[in-house]
């Protein structure tokens, strides 16, 4: 059976967020250049983002408890903004600031592909980002979920399987008939490897133009797709 058609068996498409989604890079260089337009937009908003993975890292080991990625995003905010000569933020400054992350702008194609896709597949984020967060995120750019499933819902961040197999629990299904959709293929393989389907979609500029993404294809997903338009297309709309 050809792709096309065999994506008719899929009923819940969850798509990876922070990348895949959203421009994060892009949209906290353009906080940070209303904030302090003198500080290096591009260094800074890589080098919070570097942070993600230890931060989460502390609290599967067992080192933190259970932590959103809200205040896991306020944590290392506080160390990063010395390194940028930011330190003398107040606390107001900086919980405004570590709400960028609850601002960040959709890839300019998403929101058109996903009301494109919305009247045959049931859509849900499937984010280590917590509820509220991309709760407030969906609300301001429009993103048209069907529900809102978060690492928050399982208590257990990505690659976790008990976040993919989550997702085929919350709608009662097989895993075979979800399919993951992200730009990372760390977080794809962890979902193939739970029986989920996958696409991947490239997003080149993911960390800025100054540092372009490697989006080959790699074996192993059912779909790659330049953006989610391509997606729409690949699933035959």
């Amino acid at each position: 059976m050809a792709l096309w058609q065999e994506a008719n068996r899929i009923e819940v498409l969850a798509f990876d967020v922070f990348g895949t989604v959203v421009d994060w890079h892009g949209s906290i260089v353009r906080e940070l250049a209303q904030l302090a337009p003198a500080v290096d937009g591009d260094a800074f908003a890589r080098a919070w983002r570097e942070g993600y993975r230890p931060a989460m890292a502390r609290v599967m080991s067992g080192e933190l408890g259970w932590t959103l990625i809200d205040d896991l995003h306020r944590m290392i905010l506080d160390d990063v903004l010395p390194r940028f000569g930011l330190a003398h933020l107040d606390e107001a400054q900086r919980a405004e600031l570590n709400r960028a992350w609850h601002r960040l702008a959709p890839w300019p194609e998403v929101v058109a592909a996903l009301q494109r896709l919305k009247p045959r597949y049931l859509l849900t984020p499937l984010s280590n980002g917590n509820i509220g967060l991309l709760t407030r995120m969906a609300r301001r750019a429009g993103l048209p979920w069907d529900c809102v499933l978060s690492a928050e819902v399982f208590r257990a961040y990505k690659p976790d399987p008990a976040t993919y197999l989550g997702v085929a629990k919350v709608f009662d299904l097989p895993p075979e008939r979800v399919m993951l959709v992200a730009a990372h293929h760390d977080d794809l393989a962890g979902a193939r490897a739970c029986g989920l389907r996958t696409a991947y979609i490239e997003r080149p500029l993911e960390f800025g133009a100054a540092h372009p993404k490697d989006v080959s294809p790699r074996p192993g997903n059912d779909l790659h797709c330049r953006d989610f338009a391509d997606l729409a297309a690949q699933l035959g709309l």
